[in-house]
């Protein structure tokens, strides 16, 4: 008798626990497959600046940028083909050191660049000057530090640079030659070039991150560190100014943009 009690108390004990278990793996389940937090992003200090819906808070010329599926979407098409780089503009405040990050995927044909600390050209709409996290469709430039419309290419895919003082009363031309400033000075490699480019999913999503603290500028693409510049032109350097994307001249193209967020640097 007794064993037999022992037995159904073991088997009863058994069941409850499987019962406990199988609630416990659905709990998490359901816990784990829901909506994403949309506080998560703030934890870490990040803060979200394109609502994926609208195109509020940023300012573009409406023939080259639209909001689709959730992307920040800049186009364009044989019958709009540009004669000089626009952007859209982002209009929030602008921390002057921090980080951003952003995912992207660009059409084969693309150009485009992420430009920050940069200003406003005045009489030409839609256009920026400044500092660009550069980006292609071919890989040719995409992680390099590029000046739009100023020093261009600053840091290419793969270098560590130190940018020099520079006399006030010399023109920017001087040091100009192949879209290349030649005073930079290149003080270290980041790694072989084509195993960055590697790095780089080709017509699919990619993640960029740039971070500006002080005169220090370094690109990410994907995780890995794509181009690193410290910028000691006391002349030419900024600190502060505005966000933009771009649309870039050439043969018809798309670019989207998804996901961005801001985190400012103290």
């Amino acid at each position: 008798m007794y064993t037999r009690i022992n037995e159904e108390i073991s088997k009863f004990a058994h069941n409850m626990f499987a019962h406990c278990f199988l609630w416990t793996i659905l709990l998490i389940a359901v816990v784990g497959c829901g909506e994403p937090d949309e506080a998560t992003p703030a934890e870490d200090g990040f803060k979200k600046i394109f609502n994926g819906k609208t195109l509020d808070g940023w300012e573009g010329d409406p023939t080259y940028w639209r909001v689709e599926d959730g992307a920040l979407v800049g186009e364009v098409t044989p019958s709009t083909l540009l004669d000089r780089n626009s952007f859209i503009i982002w209009q929030g405040d602008m921390p002057s050191d921090f980080e951003l990050k952003v995912e992207y995927r660009i059409s084969a044909d693309g150009n485009s660049g992420i430009n920050y600390r940069s200003e406003r050209v005045e009489g030409v709409p839609y256009a920026l000057r400044g500092y660009q996290a550069d980006l292609d469709g071919q890989n040719r430039y995409t992680g390099m530090n590029y000046e739009e419309r100023r020093r261009t290419t600053l840091a290419a895919i793969g270098e560590k640079v130190i940018l020099p003082p520079m006399p006030e009363t010399d023109s920017l031309e001087t040091y100009i030659q192949n879209n290349q400033w030649t005073a930079r000075n290149v003080v270290g490699s980041l790694g072989n070039v084509d195993s960055l480019k590697a790095n780089i999913n080709n017509g699919n999503w990619n993640e960029y991150h740039i971070i500006a603290r002080g005169n220090h500028l370094q690109h990410y693409v994907n995780g890995a560190l794509m181009s690193d510049a410290t910028d000691r032109d006391t002349v030419n350097r900024r600190f502060d100014g505005r966000l933009g994307v771009q649309v870039h001249v050439g043969p018809p193209m798309k670019v989207e943009y998804r996901n961005f967020r801001i985190k400012r640097l103290n």
